[in-house]
């Protein structure tokens, strides 16, 4: 049996173990002396991963779905705090509290430039 049981399969892998079921299925007088490797144990096992994997695609689809869904409402936000923080400005001027409230520096807050005196 698998030494590790908890990483995927290969698609090449389950490929192959879906050929031996299906040429197990040909196999008419097939008796496992083990009943747990008996053919109808067999099919309710494919059939199981069959269903698993059919979940499995519709979960990874309807979390890419919210995954989209999340991000155009996380911009839609953003957008709409870049508007509100330029009516802002717009309101109470570059050097309001307001402004500062809202996350904005100052305008008297920035250091003014000084000339560069010209090199001789």
């Amino acid at each position: 049996m698998a030494r590790n049981e908890t990483r995927r399969l290969k698609p090449a892998q389950i490929q192959l173990d879906i050929e031996s079921y299906d040429a197990l299925l040909a196999t008419a007088d097939y008796a496992p002396a083990n009943p747990a490797y008996s053919k109808e144990n067999a099919t309710a096992s494919r059939t199981g991963m069959g269903t698993s994997q059919a979940e499995e695609t519709q979960a990874d689809a309807l979390a890419a779905a919210k995954r989209d869904t999340a991000v155009a409402k996380e911009w839609e936000f953003h957008n709409l705090i870049l508007g509100v923080k330029n009516q802002i400005v717009a309101q109470f001027g570059l050097d309001s509290n307001e402004a500062q409230a809202i996350g904005l520096k100052k305008k008297s807050e920035y250091k003014t430039r000084s000339k560069k005196t010209p090199k001789s």
